[in-house]
Formats: C-alpha cells, sequence, structure tokens
C-alpha cells in the first residue's frame, strides 16, 4: 500500500495544477474562436483552477478564478453564470487594493458577461470603464495581456 503524501506536497500539487489549468483556460479564451471540444476544455479547466486554488490559494487566486470563470463562461453562451462569477470578482476587486490591470480585466470581464447576459446597460458602463483603465495599465506587458482579452469584446454601439 503507497504511503499518503505529504501536507506540503499536496499544497504543491494544487498550486501545480491550478497554474495549469489557469493557464490552458487563458490560452482557450484569448483565442477569437475554438471550435466546441476546446470552449468545453475551457470550462472544465477554468472550473478545475478555481477547485485547486480554493484548496491552496489565497483570497485574490480565488478572485482571479471567478474573473476566469467569468470569462469563461462569457465566452461559452452561459450569461447567468458569468455574471455570477465576475459579479464576484468585481466585489472582491473593488474592495481590495487592486493593481491597475487587475482592475482593468474585471471590467472587462464584467462587459463582456453582461453583453452575454443580455444587460445592456451593465454592459456598456463596464466596457467603457474597461477602455479607461486598460488604457492606463502602465507596464506594456500587462497591457498587452489586458488588449487581448478586451479586443475579443465587442464595443457597445
Amino acid at each position: 500500500m503507497m504511503a499518503a503524501p505529504s501536507t506540503e506536497d499536496v499544497s504543491k500539487w494544487h498550486r501545480w495544477f491550478a497554474i495549469e489549468m489557469n493557464n490552458l483556460a487563458w490560452q482557450h479564451a484569448e483565442k477569437p474562436t475554438r471550435p466546441p471540444e476546446e470552449e468545453e476544455e475551457m470550462i472544465h479547466a477554468a472550473h478545475a483552477a478555481a477547485l485547486h486554488w480554493m484548496q491552496d490559494g489565497k483570497e485574490v487566486n480565488r478572485a482571479r478564478a471567478d474573473m476566469l470563470l467569468g470569462q469563461a463562461h462569457a465566452l461559452a453562451g452561459n450569461g447567468k453564470l458569468a455574471m455570477f462569477y465576475a459579479q464576484r470578482s468585481i466585489a472582491y476587486f473593488s474592495a481590495s487594493e487592486t493593481k491597475d490591470w487587475e482592475m482593468a480585466f474585471v471590467h472587462a470581464v464584467l462587459a463582456n458577461a453582461a453583453r452575454t447576459a443580455g444587460t445592456s446597460s451593465t454592459y456598456a458602463e463596464h466596457f467603457w470603464l474597461a477602455e479607461r483603465l486598460g488604457a492606463t495599465i502602465a507596464d506594456p506587458e500587462d497591457r498587452e495581456i489586458f488588449e487581448r482579452t478586451f479586443h475579443q469584446i465587442p464595443s457597445p454601439a
């Protein structure tokens, strides 16, 4: 019979899987289009990342996982779930000391979730906030990552 892994090993594995699944989900989310099997993998990877962050992550990791879930569900057309996760994420980041890219990102994700859910006033409000905040992201690499996601969200007319 195999010995149970140490608590430290389990913690390391949760963190490793959280990061890997997070990266996989964002990789799919950043594509302009996805075949159905990639869309399904994106959703499962986002939920797997969230589960592993719940086991071995800080509150900010869980809020970022909610942001990812909001985006993944918005892209998959699941408006109600997208709004649930995006609103939970923005509640955390609005009440915390937040990096410039995170605040722009969370508004972009909420805009996309609201668009998918058919909530046009929330969509427009957060789209324009995301655009304004995205322009102020200090680090060029962070701004580029933000723009890969933001440019996929159609502008409200």
